[in-house]
């Protein structure tokens, strides 16, 4: 009996680990990716929108819609990540502008065709935010009743205990704080289970330089070749000898979520703090006493935050499924 494939959507700011998400969502057979809605993050968002385009362009998936969502987070003054990505946002690739069309709507207009779609057919989405959640903020505000088409959110962001932009933050939640603080309010809004992979498991699942060297090698400009060249470009970039698959590790959970653990852990998002602005509040306390001089309570929001994965089991998926496509 063959089992049903996964229905999802990803929500990027491609970017080269949101690149190899884009990659392993195409491909796996487990999956079926609906569509993809691009926002302003790693790069500035028409770069996104090419850079997604050139990702599914190498995975031969040009049926899968593509829309430029928001330029800018909802308060923030943007910022990008390109000294980390590369001035293109996507490893200087240097591949030429793939052919396919972007989709007239705005991301946030597809995003709401797609989940209405999958709640009139009785099969809701796994929906995957691997950027500022700018997008998904606007479309939970704007139209709420999209939850019905939503089984789970499984977002890449925050961390329990580490940040990257700042001290306290990871990117993707500092870059519009306000927007991520609105999505985590959905599980207890509107019913939506979310789980958080963050800062605490992001690095762990790594490719080295030899197995990206087999990716590249089967050549053809495709999925594989692709893969194999944003992990050298990473090897290269920071002078190791692997590099982590990054957001691509949030798409293996939604394949086999018993690569991570995770508990289930009230938190908030902070919107004020001069040295702390945008950090996850992750909330471990197990004792109800040390809420006693807490004047703000536990979160009425819990997710489940991943505390850890099996990191050469997660990138195997990514790395077997990339090689299964470039030899077929």
């Amino acid at each position: 009996m063959e089992t049903a494939r996964i229905p999802i959507v990803l929500d990027v700011d491609t970017g080269v680990d949101d690149a190899c998400a884009l990659l392993l969502a195409a491909t796996h057979p487990g999956l079926d990716l609906r569509a993809v809605s691009c926002v302003g993050g790693n790069a500035p968002v028409d770069d996104v929108v090419r850079n997604t385009l050139i990702a599914l362009e190498a995975a031969g998936r040009r049926d899968v819609p593509v829309s430029r969502g928001a330029e800018r987070p909802l308060l923030e003054t943007p910022v990008d990540a390109r000294h980390v990505h590369g001035t293109d946002g996507m490893g200087e690739l240097g591949w030429p502008a793939a052919p396919t069309r972007v989709d007239p709507r705005h991301a946030v207009e597809l995003l709401r065709d797609v989940c209405r779609s999958a709640a009139h057919d009785g099969m809701p989405l796994t929906l995957v935010p691997l950027a500022p959640m700018t997008n998904i903020a606007l479309l939970l505000r704007t139209y709420p009743e999209v939850a019905q088409g939503i089984s789970r959110i499984v977002f890449m962001g925050g961390g329990a205990d580490v940040g990257n932009a700042t001290a306290s933050a990871e990117f993707n939640v500092f870059h519009d704080p306000e927007a991520a603080a609105v999505v985590l309010d959905a599980p207890a809004e509107l019913g939506i289970d979310v789980t958080m992979y963050g800062l605490d498991v992001f690095y762990a699942p790594v490719v080295t330089r030899a197995e990206a060297a087999g990716l590249v090698a089967l050549g053809g400009r495709g999925a594989a070749e692709l893969g194999g060249r944003l992990i050298e470009f990473q090897c290269d970039r920071f002078d190791r000898d692997s590099a982590t698959i990054g957001d691509a590790g949030a798409v293996c959970a939604v394949i086999d979520p018993t690569l991570l653990s995770t508990r289930p852990l009230p938190i908030r998002v902070e919107l004020g703090g001069t040295w702390s602005r945008g950090r996850t509040i992750v909330d471990r306390r197990d004792w109800s006493g040390d809420l006693a001089h807490d004047p703000h309570g536990l979160a009425p929001t819990r997710v489940e935050v991943a505390l850890g994965v099996d990191g050469p089991r997660c990138a195997g998926l990514w790395r077997e499924a990339l090689l299964a496509v470039g030899r077929a």
